[in-house]
């Protein structure tokens, strides 16, 4: 028994060694999937096979630590606007099927959009500017007795029943353009502003519309109290500053939710970037903010980056990327890398849950739209008859929607010179890593996940999206 001690170290040191072992097989990973998009156009959500060479010290490197978690996405998609659902309804039942399959399913060829944004009433991509309770300027309709879901009955609910059907978790918020001209101090649907004491007959018509959606079979997972408060030039549309929004929340729409047990989620601001002041004033006002999720933003105005200061002012409340269009009729190579690198990559990077284009749809001659409203606006797709035609948001969505589902969480990724990045841990434990390569130059770049390494040939000129598994 002289060498027990000996023979007792080499067994531990054995045990030591396959323990290190099994932990390095349980956290290695490897690359198994490459989707490309090139500025020119060559590729479009191209799979190809991923270039790799040798890990050195003289190629630029993106570490991914996936202990450093950040927020959890709610999906990226599109808005599903009353226009975008007349194209849709009008397409032959096995086209639309086929279509609606594409952009909502989870097969390989599909976008699997997981997020949409409707408009609660008419936006300006509608026929005519309506609401849900149009009577007599001259009168009202307190009780809201002449309140009705049928304007969307005609198109929107069959199309939002069809997408629910094929996929049955997608997040749905909506977000009013004007409340019921009655109620606004011009009587018109376009600017004016809320009359205080219609507060709780709006927030009345808030929640009938939520329980009337609900009837449908179609849950509102957030409202959003006003889209763009500080654009009352659109049709419809209404003025409303932050301190009106703080009051009406406060007293009257927190209030009604709580009264009719609806749990949708309150949204606040729905504008540009560069007035975070707005949010951070409703937010300031602590009675408004104990019913408030989150904020939203578009990004026609400011930058990006400065929806890091609201987060970290608010940490405990949600930011979410909402809306931003494409003039028709398009620029693939400027469109394509300005919304990956702006939307795609920097709203996550900044604290957004969703990331959102325009409308889904559009058709030749940029219609319908309401007297007064967008006239250039170019859907994710152009609906030509029975012709279907992908323009850049579709593929500008793709990027993200294909791999990285609801439940997945952007993890930390360095920042790398000319190659805007953002990474998420899906809930399967996949790795997606998003990147832009700005240069007109193929580059090696060093990848580390965890430890594990590689090293990546990264098309030039293009957004790709890679697939990493344990």
């Amino acid at each position: 028994m002289k060498n027990y001690p000996v023979l007792l170290a080499m067994v531990v040191a054995i045990i030591a060694c396959n323990k290190n072992k099994i932990n390095q097989e349980e956290k290695s990973f490897e690359v198994i999937e490459s989707y490309v998009t090139s500025f020119d156009e060559s590729y479009k959500l191209a799979a190809i096979k991923p270039a790799q060479g040798n890990y050195t010290k003289d190629s630029g490197s993106i570490v991914i630590d996936t202990e450093k978690k950040f927020q959890v996405m709610d999906g990226f998609g599109f808005s599903l606007t009353g226009g975008s659902a007349q194209h849709l309804i009008g397409l032959p039942d096995i086209q639309r099927q086929s279509l609606l399959q594409e952009l909502f399913g989870n097969e390989k060829d599909g976008l699997a959009i997981s997020y949409l944004r409707i408009s609660l009433g008419s936006s300006d991509l509608d026929e005519k500017a309506f609401s849900y309770d149009d009577i007599d300027l001259d009168a009202e309709d307190i009780r809201l007795e002449k309140f009705t879901l049928e304007e969307d009955e005609n198109d929107l609910l069959p199309i939002l029943k069809e997408i629910l059907a094929i996929n049955p978790e997608i997040k749905i918020m909506a977000s009013p353009w004007s409340p019921p001209a009655w109620m606004k101090t011009n009587k018109s649907t376009k600017g004016g502003s809320l009359i205080p004491e219609y507060y709780e007959v709006y927030a009345e018509y808030f929640s009938r519309y939520i329980k009337g959606m609900e009837e449908h079979g179609v849950l509102i997972d957030a409202i959003t109290v006003q889209n763009e408060p500080l654009h009352p030039g659109n049709n419809p549309s209404l003025y409303m500053t932050p301190e009106e929004q703080a009051e009406f929340i406060k007293s009257s729409l927190g209030p009604a939710f709580n009264k009719h047990n609806i749990d949708t989620k309150i949204v606040i601001y729905d504008h540009n970037a560069d007035r975070i002041d707005y949010p951070m004033t409703v937010l300031n006002d602590p009675e408004a903010s104990k019913y408030i999720d989150g904020s939203a933003f578009h990004l026609y105005g400011g930058e990006i980056d400065n929806l890091e200061e609201l987060h970290e002012a608010f940490p405990d409340k949600n930011l979410y990327f909402t809306e931003q269009w494409i003039g028709s009729p398009g620029n693939f190579s400027t469109d394509f890398p300005w919304h990956m690198k702006y939307l795609i990559i920097g709203a996550p990077r900044n604290w957004c849950k969703t990331v959102l284009e325009w409308n889904l749809s559009s058709n030749p001659a940029l219609q319908p739209h309401t007297n007064g409203g967008c006239t250039e606006c170019l859907g994710a797709i152009t609906v030509d008859k029975n012709t279907i035609t992908r323009n850049p948001a579709y593929y500008i969505i793709g990027h993200a929607s294909k791999f990285v589902p609801q439940g997945s969480r952007r993890v930390f990724s360095s920042e790398l010179d000319s190659m805007p990045n953002v990474a998420f841990q899906t809930p399967e434990d996949e790795i997606v890593l998003i990147v832009l390569n700005e240069s007109e130059l193929s580059k090696s770049v060093n990848i580390d996940i965890d430890g594990n390494r590689f090293s990546l040939q990264v098309e030039p000129l293009a957004g790709t999206t890679y697939l990493f598994i344990r």
